[in-house]
């Protein structure tokens, strides 16, 4: 069956980006809504951004959705890949910005309350997009690729000169509550470096050692280290997942990424959607709805770490 969240769930914070204090409210949706975006700073006939890949704009270190009235909301990813690793189908997430608040850096603030409030099944079968034919996107050294599998099955590498991160890969099967217990506290990583080149340029005005893993080196500058040795690979996967989830509905396929990003797994999907017959609406069965993401998590499952 389709799901929702149980009741509101709100969350609190800063922008990545500006730096401003940004709240966002998961709220629960009908079946069939899909996740909708709603800024609620700006006029209602302006407000509403569909959660979904051709709203896409292309930005630096986020994922940005924008509707046709030119109204944007960036840093979607961590609470999409919450949405989807919980197994949640139908929501209405409002902001009163243009940023989602990037918390810790990672997912699990919006995980744990997610299922600290419970999700509500909606008497309406769930629907997937199962991939039937591969799909590839390179761009460079970094590449993309989708073919079909019988779950959702992530596979990422990545390459860093910095010795506190260097070549990383992973493969996770996202059944059930994979997403919570592997990823869900992985938190965004970044050189300092680049860090000091960010600001001095007036971006990542809201980014500190307390919401990413900062290396310079073979060191982890961030207070407390790293929460897994492969952090890094593992945000990415997280990444992934988010981005993923804005094909409109939980996917069968297995995904590679190798040094890929936000816009070219966004590409991917764009290039999925216009092949023929590179992919099929299919309503699930028990059976099948058994390996979709978030299938059946618990509270349990969230590291302890985080």
């Amino acid at each position: 069956m389709q799901t929702t969240i149980g009741q509101d769930v709100a969350f609190e914070g800063v922008g990545l980006h500006s730096g401003a204090p940004a709240r966002v409210v998961i709220r629960p949706a009908a079946a069939n809504a899909g996740i909708l975006f709603r800024r609620v700073d700006v006029a209602a006939e302006q407000a509403d951004i569909p959660a979904r890949w051709d709203h896409v704009i292309q930005t630096p270190l986020c994922t940005r959705l924008e509707n046709a009235h030119g109204m944007t909301v960036s840093t979607v990813e961590h609470v999409m890949a919450a949405l989807m690793g919980c197994g949640i189908h139908n929501a209405l997430v409002t902001v009163d910005g243009p940023e989602v608040p990037i918390l810790d850096g990672s997912s699990v603030s919006f995980v744990r309350g997610i299922l600290s409030v419970g999700l509500t099944e909606l008497n309406v079968p769930a629907r997937v997009l199962r991939v039937l034919k591969p799909v590839e996107v390179t761009r460079g050294e970094a590449r993309t690729r989708l073919s079909p599998h019988d779950t959702l099955l992530i596979d990422f590498d990545i390459d860093f000169k910095d010795a506190a991160i260097g070549i990383q890969k992973k493969r996770l099967n996202m059944s059930n509550g994979s997403f919570v217990r592997e990823l869900s506290d992985s938190r965004t990583f970044c050189r300092k470096a680049d860090i000091d080149a960010m600001l001095a340029n007036g971006l990542a005005r809201g980014g500190t050692l307390d919401n990413a893993v900062v290396v310079d080196g073979d060191k982890v500058l961030s207070p407390g280290g790293l929460r897994h040795a492969d952090e890094a690979v593992r945000h990415k996967m997280l990444d992934a997942l988010g981005d993923l989830a804005l094909a409109g509905a939980p996917l069968l396929g297995h995904y590679e990424g190798s040094r890929a990003g936000h816009a070219l797994t966004n590409e991917l999907l764009r290039t999925l959607f216009a092949t023929p017959g590179a992919v099929e609406w299919v309503e699930c069965d028990a059976r099948l709805a058994a390996r979709l993401p978030g299938a059946g998590v618990h509270w349990g499952e969230i590291p302890a770490v985080a």
